[in-house]
């Protein structure tokens, strides 16, 4: 479920030191990479570092997070499907996260993709995606299903969507409050897609969105990277898998 992107922000000088008194900064490798055009400022690794400008403050982590893994499903891993991304790394990235929080006793959420046999309820969004029938009951393929090394397991919340955002017309908010969630570390794919959507939505109702830059994946580095940049600057922290495994045990 990838999207556009629209990367906005104030470029910083290259090797700009980081702003002093702004804490839990992730490192810039989290946002680096090949921009998506070469040459684009706003699309560089040192292009509108976290705290310059307007922009790119940072939430901090609360006191009760949970981990979302998003659409970790065969429809963007399998090589013959549709979607196929390509990015096996994330598979273990995001393995490395579930094995992190299951130790340490953190919530855990998964979400996959399904509609009805006619798509009516997938809406408007299965006419500008019609390849999102694929998802469809009856359409005779498992493209929802999630891959074993990151599947869930018994206890683990399921929420089943339709839309790019997992908030989208789901019960994932009235859950994560029940559980008493203040951060959600997210997870998954695609970033410019589920992920982006999923954190605008999380900031807006409440959560702090933590966004694993390793964990998740697009279609192409740069629109990835690119996406990065813009929700670092506007809607979340993106964070390197490091500071995460720790943060994640340090809160069992």
């Amino acid at each position: 479920m990838s999207g556009p992107t629209a990367p906005s922000g104030d470029p910083a000088p290259s090797g700009d030191p980081a702003p002093s008194g702004d804490p839990a900064r992730p490192r810039d490798a989290a946002l680096s990479g090949d921009p998506a055009r070469p040459g684009d400022p706003a699309l560089s690794g040192d292009a509108a570092r976290p705290g310059d400008g307007p922009f790119g403050h940072r939430l901090g982590w609360g006191s009760a997070p949970a981990l979302l893994v998003i659409d970790m499903v065969r429809a963007y891993f399998a090589p013959e499907a549709p979607f196929y991304l390509g990015r096996p790394d994330v598979v273990d990235r995001c393995a490395e996260l579930l094995g992190a929080a299951r130790g340490a006793g953190i919530p855990v959420v998964h979400t996959t993709v399904r509609y009805r046999a006619d798509g009516v309820d997938g809406g408007l969004f299965i006419r500008k995606v019609p390849a999102l029938r694929l998802f469809c009951d009856g359409a005779g393929t498992d493209w929802h299903e999630t891959l074993p090394a990151v599947a869930p397991r018994a206890g683990e919340l399921v929420i089943t969507k339709q839309y790019a955002s997992a908030f989208a017309g789901t019960s994932l908010a009235a859950s994560l409050v029940a559980m008493g969630v203040d951060t959600l570390v997210l997870c998954g794919v695609s970033t410019s897609g589920c992920v982006r959507a999923t954190a605008t939505d999380a900031i807006a109702l409440g959560f702090r969105p933590m966004v694993v830059a390793e964990a998740c994946g697009d279609r192409s580095e740069g629109i990835h990277r690119a996406n990065l940049t813009d929700l670092d600057l506007k809607s979340a922290d993106v964070v390197d898998i490091d500071e995460v495994l720790t943060r994640l045990r340090q809160s069992g």
